[in-house]
């Protein structure tokens, strides 16, 4: 203890030096030597890690990373906004296309959308959605895309898949950042009109979320390619979990260029390079199909033995060559922004609205279940995830579509939104039980539980994310002062690194100060003294007062990291990933307090955002007390956690009583709940799940006054039995109500054994088919 307060001592009158002394004298004596030193202990980056920290653009997160979040700035911020042809695409072919599928053919009968529903999506162009109307796409926002991918998600999860991958992370979206005019004009037009079917080929067997040790290799050399002999590449390749790679029509490859014998001028290795290859070439072997949980969307192996190219395959020609790495991690961006999380909010705005509805009708000890606290806790989780990852969605696209590429949000939004709906549909299956377990047509829960795990594992597994990238790639991105500091250091001009290190140690010198000194004072003050800077209306203002705390805790907190533990944080990945919850949680909490605000605070939904900003408070407050009682040095962490919570815990979870009030609005049509919920493709009729619910929610709505009016009878002694549904025809008979109350009742009732009915099946019945049923073997059979 007596030499980390020395050593914290020193810092401090360090800091006080290099802030008052003079600048020369300061560089010269201060500054050159720790200059020195930060260079010889820091590893070079590699060109793979300098494009990975240089990707992608800095916005709120940033805002949040500075320990004095601007709240007007985030309020100013504008919110991304439908256009009427939009609107008119979501009302009309969406709207169409969710009533064509019927997921349970989908997935244990064809195993693949119908051939009328690919001809459906290619002719309408939702493969072009990302595409400008000058190719023939349809040119929507990213606002627009999520829309159509979440309302997608809720009816069917594979046709929300096949329709999502050609607009994020494919041939397209790369074609659009830095293809040829020529390849644009070619490609870009059969995509749109559905001609050609994309995949992207990034994953193998020895490279997954290592994607930069790709092992598939490409060799410059001379070949003949369409009777001629040109300069071009030879590649091998193996890869699998190709999404559409088993109908794809043009493949996009990563692969790593080398060029032995000089025949580019350039060194030997090239380095990560993309190509757009069309499937039908010689030696590409399309392999079988993979089946990703009973979710049927086209994935699979794909490999290649000599196949033979052009240079002009290469995305962006000559100039792509080497570039590949780069082009990923700009690209990147849109499956973590945009489709995942999409399907993720698609999925907690399912539970949400069939769940509550379910609760609502099925009644165990003569009571609705929703009425029983157990249910309740599961409900109100429920309901708060759904508000927090719409809002965390919307800010997302948000940005987005303000031309933002946010490498950091994106990773928060895919890991902690994938999350939240592996909770979210957790607790649907408990609360529904037996008929959550039961697949067939009337299971509206058994394929998105199956699911889950799918979205956990895509676009980076979710382990990885949490621990590695948010913070291990937003302590660097996002930190007003690290990124420079350490370009400073590589910079290959000692004398300019030098100055620009001094400018930035000393400015992060003073800004580390300023949150210490901060962080304290709040602690002691519970944060009721914290300037919001706007005149509140409606909003909840201790929120953002302890944000404000949090944020400033957070910025300290990782200095402390970051400066007690150098290098050696990226290996200690629980601290990285504890860092990283805490970005996360304030980015999640402030984006309910965006969401609430666009929506002119909606007094309805005040116990949505409420129990939002309590979560996630409380959960950046338990990852930020687990950092420092694991931190390496025991006395350090000891120091820091009295620093920031010097009177102890400040911020408790969301309490039962407001937790009622969340389930309250789930258990009820409300407005409330159609804004929750706003998005889903709600079927009319009674001919599927989520109709039926909605028609017996309704009944039981309309029924519930007439029940009081029994049950008040059954009080008084009018009536004898116990039930007041069993005493419906004795009470119309005694003139406690009318006919057409009775009728009201008994429709109630019809409708909810509707609801809780489940599928059974022919035993024979289910041996069938390739996929859906179970296969004898031999030996079984005889």
């Amino acid at each position: 203890m007596p030499e980390t307060i020395l050593w914290i001592l020193l810092l401090f009158l360090a800091a006080l030096v290099l802030l008052a002394g003079v600048a020369d004298w300061r560089r010269r004596v201060l500054i050159r030597p720790l200059f020195r030193t930060f260079k010889r202990i820091l590893p070079p980056l590699s060109q793979t890690e300098r494009e990975a920290l240089e990707a992608g653009t800095v916005g709120w997160d940033g805002e949040l990373f500075s320990g004095r979040p601007d709240w007007n700035a985030l309020h100013r911020y504008p919110a991304s906004q439908l256009s009427n042809e939009e609107q008119a695409f979501l009302d009309g072919p969406v709207e169409d296309l969710c009533r064509r599928l019927d997921d349970w053919r989908i997935t244990h009968e064809d195993a693949d959308l119908s051939p009328e529903v690919w001809d459906f999506i290619k002719q309408q162009g939702f493969f072009g959605m990302i595409i400008p109307r000058r190719y023939g796409g349809l040119d929507f926002s990213a606002r627009a895309h999520s829309e159509v991918v979440m309302k997608l998600a809720s009816r069917s999860l594979t046709a929300a898949v096949t329709v999502m991958v050609p607009n994020s992370l494919g041939p397209a979206k790369l074609l659009l950042h830095y293809g040829t005019p020529e390849q644009k004009d070619y490609h870009l037009p059969r995509l749109a009109r559905g001609e050609e079917v994309p995949c992207f080929a990034l994953t193998g067997p020895e490279a997954g979320s290592d994607a930069a040790s790709i092992p598939d290799t490409g060799i410059v050399c001379f070949g003949e390619y369409e009777g001629e002999r040109v300069l071009g590449i030879r590649l091998n390749w193996d890869k699998r979990y190709i999404t559409l790679g088993p109908v794809a029509t043009l493949l996009g490859l990563a692969f790593h260029l080398h060029d032995p014998d000089g025949l580019l001028g350039s060194e030997p290795d090239v380095g990560i390079t993309l190509a757009l290859i069309p499937t039908d070439m010689p030696g590409i072997e399309i392999g079988q199909r993979h089946y990703p949980l009973n979710v049927a969307f086209q994935n699979g192996p794909n490999r290649g033995r000599d196949v033979f190219i052009p240079l002009d395959k290469v995305i962006g020609g000559r100039d792509g060559l080497g570039q590949g790495w780069r082009m990923l991690m700009q690209c990147l961006a849109d499956g973590r922004s945009i489709s995942l999380p999409a399907l993720a909010t698609g999925a907690g705005k399912l539970c949400s609205r069939a769940t509550g509805a379910y609760a609502a009708v099925r009644k165990q000890f003569k009571l609705p279940i929703g009425r029983f606290e157990g249910v309740r806790e599961a409900l109100a989780r429920i309901g708060g995830n759904a508000y927090l990852m719409d809002a965390a969605r919307e800010l997302t696209c948000s940005a987005l579509d303000n031309g933002e590429t946010p490498s950091v949000v994106s990773a928060i939004v895919k890991y902690h939104l994938t999350e939240r709906m592996r909770e979210t549909v957790n607790h649907a299956m408990d609360i529904q039980g037996g008929s959550g377990i039961c697949l067939g047509p009337r299971n509206y829960l058994g394929r998105v539980y199956q699911a889950v795990p799918i979205s956990i594992t895509v676009e980076g597994a979710n382990i990885l994310t949490r621990s590695m990238i948010i913070f291990g790639q937003g302590a660097l991105r996002s930190h007003p002062y690290v990124l420079r500091e350490l370009q400073a250091v590589q910079d290959p001009d000692p004398e300019s690194g030098l100055r620009t290190f001094d400018r930035a140690l000393t400015a992060h010198l003073r800004w580390g100060l300023g949150n210490a000194v901060r962080t304290f004072w709040y602690g002691l003050t519970g944060a009721r003294l914290i300037p919001v800077g706007f005149r509140p209306g409606g909003e909840p203002v201790a929120a953002y007062r302890r944000f404000t705390r949090l944020s400033t805790a957070f910025a300290l907190c990782a200095d402390v990291a970051m400066f007690s533990l150098g290098g050696s944080l990226k290996r200690r990945e629980r601290l990285s990933a504890r860092l990283g919850d805490v970005l996360s949680h304030l980015y999640l909490g402030s984006a309910a307090l965006k969401r609430f605000h666009d929506q002119g605070c909606p007094i309805e939904d005040r116990p949505l955002v409420e129990w939002v900003w309590q979560e996630c408070a409380h959960r950046a407050q338990e990852a930020l007390l687990a950092l420092c009682d694991n931190f390496p040095n025991r006395w350090l962490g000891r120091l820091l956690r009295f620093w920031v919570f010097p009177l102890g815990r400040s911020f408790a979870p969301p309490p039962d009583a407001l937790c009622d009030r969340v389930v309250e609005l789930l258990l009820q049509p409300g407005p409330a709940r159609d804004r929750l919920t706003r998005g889903l493709f709600i079927p009319d009729g009674t001919g599927d799940a989520l109709g039926r619910l909605e028609d017996a929610l309704a009944k039981g709505v309309r029924a519930e006054p007439v029940l009081w009016r029994i049950r008040e009878a059954m009080r008084a002694g009018t009536l004898t039995s116990d039930d007041p549904e069993a005493r419906v025809d004795e009470a119309a008979g005694a003139g406690v109500i009318t006919e057409a109350d009775a009728v009201r009742v008994r429709e109630a009732v019809a409708a909810r054994r509707e609801v809780i009915a489940v599928d059974a099946f022919d035993p024979a019945d289910l041996g069938r088919g390739e996929y859906g049923g179970h296969t004898r073997t031999q030996a079984e059979a005889g």
